[in-house]
């Protein structure tokens, strides 16, 4: 049997990726299906779904327990490396698919494909998919755990 944290982390991920193809299509008046399967964007669906996880453990265990911690530390690296690392990586794939469509004709044949530059996110991004991570994560675990 699939362990009720486990559905819960998946539920949150996909909850955030169908509002992020909501939000896009609110804003840019437009359904674009890749929104589905991107990351980056509103809300971040990495944080949503290592804090159902982390919420799932501290119900499932308590907030003493080894296994809550690990599953907390987990959770805040992912959430640093979603609104810092992966965020500068796609800053520096803007610049780099600028300065290739500034070569034109001219660009090496190593760099043959631009780099996805929707990758991070802000941290509002990020603090709204662990708000919609906890909200699954407690309801889920009411509903679970009762």
């Amino acid at each position: 049997m699939i362990t009720p944290i486990l559905i819960m982390a998946v539920a949150a991920w996909a909850i955030a990726q169908v509002l992020k193809l909501l939000i896009s299509t609110a804003m840019y008046h437009k359904l674009s299906w890749k929104y589905l399967s991107t990351g980056g964007g509103m809300p971040s669906s990495h944080s949503a779904m290592v804090c159902a996880c982390a919420v799932g453990v501290a119900f499932e265990v308590g907030l003493d327990d080894p296994l809550f911690a690990l599953a907390a530390v987990f959770a805040f690296i992912v959430m640093y490396d979603a609104c810092n690392v992966r965020r500068e990586t796609g800053e520096v794939a803007k610049r780099v698919n600028f300065l290739m469509r500034r070569w034109g004709e001219d660009c090496p044949p190593e760099v043959d494909r631009e780099g996805k530059e929707l990758l991070g996110h802000t941290p509002l991004q990020v603090a709204m998919g662990a708000v919609l991570g906890v909200a699954v994560g407690v309801v889920g675990s009411l509903l679970a755990f009762d």
